[in-house]
């Protein structure tokens, strides 16, 4: 920036100024609780809770199912990654389109209700001019009768401006009504079809895909998994359909209302549990049903809710936008499954070194994505809050949002590596008692915490790529990095072993990083705007 802080002019020297330093904007401000810092933070710390309630009722959960016996424990574990890994596949992509989406359309309705509100304004100071011009007339002039001086006769222009008036009143108190947002209802469809779609499929191919896990016919893992997958299914249309509408709220900027429907969510399944696993004597089935109906209980909150700001479906079927979701939600999708191909080959990879290097493998792994969790928070929120500035088209706004929520991804990572770091050192006979994995553990210590920089800082720059509705570049850029890092990880897990593996994914997260600022850097796509503004 110049000395006068004009983004729009270029530096006296002629010197053309690199572009990815606008993450650097402001960069002693990372840390103040300005307007920026306060919008972001207001969404992120909601969101990132919303995020870590799952897995905390997830444990809580694993602790009940664990008390029935190692058989039921390992089956529900094969279903549940059965469950989470067809939602992520099919919902995700979906989620992270409505945010944008919504958060543009419901930017470009309070901009035109902000216009016509003018208007009316203007409309009302003519109207007020003339009825003081008419006064100021009618005193100069002697009024014959005192009927005509109680009932002044209107002109034209007093009747037509009167008529504005009230038609303009009349479409405020509209505004406080209801919003019509035309990709709410249709991620909202989108979502529930998904959702019946996926319970289908799984419900009549649990078998197999349980097979394609590595249980075997004759395994006393088969059964239970079987019961539970199948009655766990159920409730995908309610999961969906929520986190359709958990994207929807992000998109208004409302982070809150997800965290208070999933937290009353999980904690209705904690109470539920040992109800129907102990009490009632179901067993792995008990916990399916207390899953689905604590799913519904979530929709039903956040439906409720949603029903009091929007119009669930637009007066017409034909402005519902199917295209433009099943266009970048697919994708999202392909890069959605790259990004599951590149963890399950490094899971895949762990595994072939035997049980030992598996275990610890799994705890540092578990530990590095968990981690990311808060970031995630900030992505959330940057998403949101650019979708809404390039909507409004306000550059100064986008380019001073993105830098602060990259420099505060990049602060969190440095200490989540200390936490960590320190967390990993000290507390891993918390995972495993086993001194050859506590060793192992000990070894990747170094990479778990050493890469959280890069993890957070990935995490948000997708959250930035979301808000600038670049879907395209980041499905093929992940796509890109996918294949280079397939690589990396069979020849480093072939050749390094254990170690092997962290390498090629901290190339990984380097490459999604790198990929990530690529078109802020490069100044193309959404961000062609920086050209000379720095």
């Amino acid at each position: 920036m110049t000395e006068t802080g004009d983004l729009n002019s270029v530096p006296a020297s002629g010197i053309r100024p690199i572009p990815f330093l606008v993450i650097f904007k402001d960069l002693t401000h990372v840390f103040s609780m300005d307007a920026i810092g306060r919008e972001i933070l207001s969404m992120a710390f909601p969101a990132a809770l919303a995020l870590a309630s799952d897995p905390v009722a997830s444990l809580i959960d694993t602790a009940f199912i664990g008390r029935l016996g190692a058989v039921e424990l390992a089956a529900v574990g094969v279903s549940i990654a059965i469950f989470q890994q067809a939602s992520r596949i099919t919902i995700f992509p979906i989620v992270s389109v409505t945010t944008s989406f919504v958060a543009e359309e419901d930017t470009l309705e309070k901009m035109k209700e902000e216009e016509a509100e003018e208007e009316a304004n203007k409309a009302k100071n003519v109207h007020a001019n003339t009825l003081a011009i008419q006064d100021s007339l009618e005193k100069g002039v002697a009024s014959t009768t005192s009927n005509n001086k109680n009932q002044p006769q209107q002109t034209p222009v007093d009747v037509k401006l009167t008529s504005d008036t009230k038609s303009n009143n009349g479409n405020k108190a509209n505004k406080k009504g209801k919003k019509t947002i035309k990709s709410a209802s249709t991620a909202m469809i989108i979502g529930l079809t998904l959702g019946l779609v996926q319970a289908i499929v799984l419900i009549f191919s649990s078998k197999v895909l349980i097979g394609i896990m590595g249980v075997k016919p004759n395994s006393a893992v088969l059964s239970p998994a079987q019961k539970y997958l199948t009655i766990r299914s159920l409730g995908a249309p309610a999961l969906l359909l929520s986190l359709s509408v958990q994207g929807i709220f992000r998109g208004f900027k409302d982070t809150k209302t997800p965290l208070y429907a999933t937290v009353a969510s999980d904690g209705l399944n904690i109470i539920l549990d040992p109800i129907f696993i102990f009490v009632l004597r179901l067993g792995v089935s008990g916990a399916a049903i207390a899953h689905v109906i604590s799913q519904y209980f979530m929709l039903l909150i956040l439906l409720i809710r949603l029903a009091k700001e929007v119009n669930l479906m637009p007066p017409k079927f034909g402005d519902l936008q199917f295209g433009k979701f099943i266009r970048n939600g697919g994708l999202m999708r392909a890069r959605t499954i790259a990004v599951t191909f590149c963890q399950t080959l490094a899971a895949s990879m762990a595994a072939r070194l035997g049980t030992t290097p598996m275990a610890a493998f799994q705890i540092c792994l578990q530990v590095w994505l968990t981690s990311s969790m808060l970031a995630d928070g900030l992505a959330v929120a940057g998403q949101a809050i650019l979708a809404c500035n390039f909507a409004e088209k306000d550059y100064n706004k986008v380019s001073a949002a993105a830098s602060r929520v990259i420099q505060m991804s990049f602060a969190l990572g440095l200490g989540l590596s200390v936490f960590v770091g320190l967390g990993l050192y000290f507390g891993s006979g918390v995972f495993s008692k086993d001194p050859a994995v506590i060793h192992l553990i000990a070894i990747g210590i170094p990479f778990v915490a050493a890469t959280q920089p890069i993890n957070s800082l990935t995490f948000v720059l997708d959250g930035v790529n979301f808000g600038a509705s670049d879907f395209a570049y980041t499905a093929y850029s992940m796509v890109g990095v996918a294949a280079v890092s397939i690589v990396a990880v069979i020849y480093m897990a072939k050749s390094n072993g254990f170690v092997g593996i962290w390498i090629a994914l901290t190339i990984y997260m380097g490459l999604r990083a790198i990929t990530g600022m690529g078109r802020m850097a490069t100044e193309t796509g959404p961000w062609k705007f920086l050209r000379g503004r720095l």
